[in-house]
């Protein structure tokens, strides 16, 4: 009898754990903008912050985040950008840049969140949130 009580508790936690590893991945895709925006801004200070500036204004060898035409036009490229790096030449508000951004080693949901920190800091204005799901479609 002792067996059986057993294995049905760990069939239950096992159910119960599915249940929960569910959920977070659901609450991830329905993340808030704002939530969203805060995580993005802490990772930013961490990751982009001493290239692309606190202001995102970049420098003479690293492109603006403020104002960026390429990072409202090139939605999938600037997610690609932040995802696996970037290499080669790139043309913003009418400069030239050929410089080399390593991968951060960021996951997708952080991907997703320096993002939307970037694409709504510095007058950037996006109607679309970036996602998680959105991130993970991008290939390299």
């Amino acid at each position: 009898m002792r067996f059986g009580f057993i294995v049905l508790s760990a069939l239950f936690y096992s159910i119960a754990d599915g249940i929960s590893e569910s959920n977070r991945y659901v609450s991830k895709e329905k993340k808030s903008l704002q939530a969203s925006i805060a995580a993005g801004k802490e990772i930013y200070q961490e990751f982009c912050m001493t290239c692309h500036l606190a202001n995102g204004k970049g420098s003479e060898t690293v492109p603006p985040l403020a104002g960026s035409d390429w990072l409202q036009t090139k939605r999938k490229e600037s997610i690609h950008a932040v995802k696996f790096g970037q290499t080669g030449p790139i043309k913003v508000n009418g400069i030239n840049y050929n410089n080399t951004m390593p991968p951060m080693g960021l996951t997708d949901e952080e991907v997703a969140d320096v993002m939307n920190y970037v694409m709504h800091s510095w007058g950037n204005k996006q109607k679309m949130q970036v996602t998680e799901g959105e991130v993970a479609g991008v290939k390299k």
